[in-house]
Parts: C-alpha cells; structure tokens; sequence
C-alpha cells in the first residue's frame, strides 16, 4: 500500500510553521520555497485552516509589506495586533519593513530534509 503523499498545501503549511515569531514572509516566498505555481495557492491554504489551526498564518503578508484583506473584514485587524504582540512594527504607511521584519527562510538543513530548493530567495526579503 502507497503511503498518502503530502499535498502542495501540507508543503505550504509546513514551511509557514517555520516562520519564527516577530518575523514575516511574503505569499511569493513560501510558493517559491514550495515551487507551487503562484502565490495565490498559498492564500489557498491559508483560507482553509480551522479556527484552531497552530499554523502562525499571521505571518504571511502581501509583497507590498501589507495585510491583504480576507473574507472576513475584522482578520486585517486581528493579523495586525497578532504581529504588534509578536513584536513586528507597522510603518506609517500601514505596512511592514521586510529589511528590518523579513523572514530569511528556514533552515538549509530544515530544507534539504523536507526536499526543496537550497537556493536563496531570489528577491527582496519578501
């Protein structure tokens, strides 16, 4: 019997749950890490985690340094007061410095046991 394969969205949820706290990462980069195909599979993801999940979902922001609106009006402001608990800034502008708050993605080893690329993000700290 074949063992269930994970799918694009257990890759994308496990790579979330490396984002350490006080840090963030942009849609972008965790599909890259994962090679999913665009960033949107990662808001995917992220739109289908129970109330209860351990998932830091808080911790992915859009490209610009800003929380992208979700269904749910009232979750741009819990996103926010997640990541000024955590201890993340927000700029005047309503978004985050990623050279002083991004994420530098998970550990090589972390990556090279889980099976994904080892090459550094190709963009900004995103």
């Amino acid at each position: 019997m074949n063992p269930v394969q994970p799918s694009i969205y257990d890759h994308i949820l496990a790579v979330i749950r490396q984002i350490p706290q006080g840090r963030v990462a942009s849609y972008g980069q965790i599909a890259w890490i994962v090679n999913a195909p665009t960033p949107r599979m990662v808001g995917y993801a992220l739109a289908g985690l129970p109330d209860d999940s351990d998932v830091p979902w808080q911790r992915v922001i859009n490209s610009q340094g800003g929380i992208s609106p979700r269904g749910d009006p009232l979750s741009s402001g819990q996103q926010r007061k997640l990541l000024e608990a955590e201890g993340v800034k927000f700029g005047p502008d309503v978004r985050v410095d990623f050279a002083r708050f991004g994420w530098g993605g998970p550990d090589p080893e972390w990556l090279a046991e889980q099976g994904y690329t080892l090459l550094p993000w190709p963009g900004p700290r995103r």
